[in-house]
């Protein structure tokens, strides 16, 4: 059975941002709405989250232990 990796949870939020953020800028270099699926920010997201990939991940176990500790201490 496949365990559950509630980093990936994590990280679709901040992967939607960057989504979010790309179509946003791919649109103004256009002059007009570019959909979220267009290719080139597909790429670009893609590019993005491979180059950042590993970073955001130990961001985010660094801040889910430091909050395991902070409610271990809490407790």
């Amino acid at each position: 059975m496949k365990t559950v990796d509630h980093i990936v949870f994590l990280e679709l939020h901040i992967i939607q941002k960057i989504i979010n953020d790309e179509t946003w800028l791919e649109g103004e270099r256009r002059g007009h709405w570019v959909d979220p699926y267009d290719p080139v920010v597909t790429a670009t997201v893609c590019e993005i989250v491979l180059r950042i990939g590993a970073e955001m991940r130990a961001v985010l176990q660094a801040e889910i232990r430091a909050r395991a500790e902070d409610n271990t201490l809490a407790a």
